[in-house]
């Protein structure tokens, strides 16, 4: 693979799960009760415990995302 393809898939994996980030987010702060609802049918989880959850896998996709996504995409954009 040459550099601009590898820049183009970080591009638009970068725009993917920052949208999928955001859009987690901006379900779970502006409806925490609707998704919980949800989730509840599947996950009989105290609601405590669902907060505490949800706010680690926001926290650790985040982290995830900076690393595989954000982080490739800006170093393959100062080397191209």
């Amino acid at each position: 693979m040459d550099i601009p393809t590898l820049t183009r898939f970080f591009m638009w994996c970068t725009i993917l799960n920052g949208a999928l980030l955001v859009l987690w987010t901006t379900l779970w702060l502006s409806a925490p009760g609707w998704v919980y609802g949800i989730q509840r049918r599947w996950f009989p989880l105290p609601r405590e415990v669902f907060d505490i959850v949800m706010y680690s896998f926001l926290g650790l996709f985040k982290i995830i995302f900076l690393a595989f996504c954000v982080a490739p995409f800006l170093a393959l954009l100062i080397i191209g």
